[in-house]
């Protein structure tokens, strides 16, 4: 077996996500389909590249030094990638290729980008692991990507990419079932949700670690279930699970939203693109215009949200006095 280039970008997914799981759904294949692959490449080479350990995959000796001269190779290929399509995009008219995790800012960005931008081809692409996101910044294929790094879990940034921050600290509140006990407060204690199940996404950077890392100092240990937030939501209206959400959701009739305590969990809100910035040659620099874009509709949202705008207002965040775009 030759190595191909896919096969080391494959090895290099691995060691950046930790995880085959992670890593398969980054390069668009099935699990046992990279644990096949992974197989065939450590046969060709003779000895395990990653060690399988119950929190994921971590590089051996051997798997370091064939990483490191992986990395420069895929790297490479991707510069000569980006650039082909950097060169292709030119010709073809303008576009704004937009990723992001989810946000409720997402409709009003848009909408402020295409009124901004008329006749730029914007599209959107979604994806709930920051780190994926960034990654596809830096190799050409996103222009910008709006992400969040979960409190004490910092996210790995590529090299060639420049961050804007747009919240140093969005306080993460609670969803639970309208009948919940704790919803008919104000404001949510966790050990009031000490027996029940939470639910977090496992596919979510930092989010099992960052949950797992304040109830661990809060001294709970409640019962843990592993799922995608869609499916999430009809767990919790039925009093199956609680789970953290975002301040700017809204409440739903089988479903009450509540800040916790003190904040214990947050994210930071940030902005990415790569440092050779947005605007094409002798173009005006789109940067500093999409983040002012995306400011305003982040406000926008925030404060259609009652318990988010009050927690605001506690706080006083300079959000409350920003002038709307």
């Amino acid at each position: 077996m030759e190595l191909e280039v896919r096969h080391l970008r494959a090895l290099c997914a691995i060691a950046d996500t930790g995880s085959l799981h992670k890593a398969a759904r980054e390069l668009g294949m099935s699990q046992p389909s990279l644990t096949t692959q992974l197989r065939r490449i450590e046969k060709a080479l003779g000895a395990e590249l990653f060690a399988r350990e119950r929190t994921g995959c971590r590089p051996t000796p051997l798997g370091r030094s064939v990483l490191s001269r992986a990395r420069p190779l895929v790297a490479g290929m991707a510069t000569l990638v980006a650039e082909a399509r950097a060169a292709a995009d030119r010709s073809a008219g303008p576009r704004l290729r937009v990723g992001s995790t989810a946000s409720r800012a997402l409709a009003g960005w848009l909408r402020r980008l295409r009124q901004r931008m008329p006749g730029t081809d914007i599209s959107l692409h979604m994806d709930v692991s920051p780190g994926a996101l960034l990654r596809m910044v830096a190799a050409g294929q996103l222009d910008v990507a709006f992400v969040h790094e979960v409190e004490g879990c910092p996210l790995t940034v590529p090299d060639g990419l420049v961050r804007r921050v747009l919240v140093e600290r969005e306080p993460q509140f609670i969803s639970m079932a309208r009948d919940h006990p704790a919803a008919g407060s104000t404001v949510v204690e966790l050990a009031d949700l000490a027996g029940d199940r939470w639910m977090v996404d496992p596919a979510v950077d930092g989010e099992w670690d960052g949950v797992r890392r304040v109830l661990g100092a809060a001294g709970l240990n409640p019962r843990v279930l592993h799922g995608d937030y869609l499916t999430a939501a009809s767990l919790i209206a039925v009093g199956e699970a609680v789970a953290p959400c975002q301040p700017t959701s809204r409440p739903r009739d089988d479903m009450a939203i509540r800040p916790l305590r003190d904040d214990p969990l947050a994210v930071r809100l940030l902005l990415f693109s790569r440092a050779s910035g947005l605007g094409g040659p002798g173009e005006p620099a789109l940067d500093a215009q999409v983040f002012t874009d995306l400011t305003a509709a982040y406000r926008e949202a925030a404060l259609r949200s009652a318990d988010y705008r009050r927690w605001l207002t506690r706080h006083k965040s300079p959000l409350l006095h920003a002038g709307a775009a």
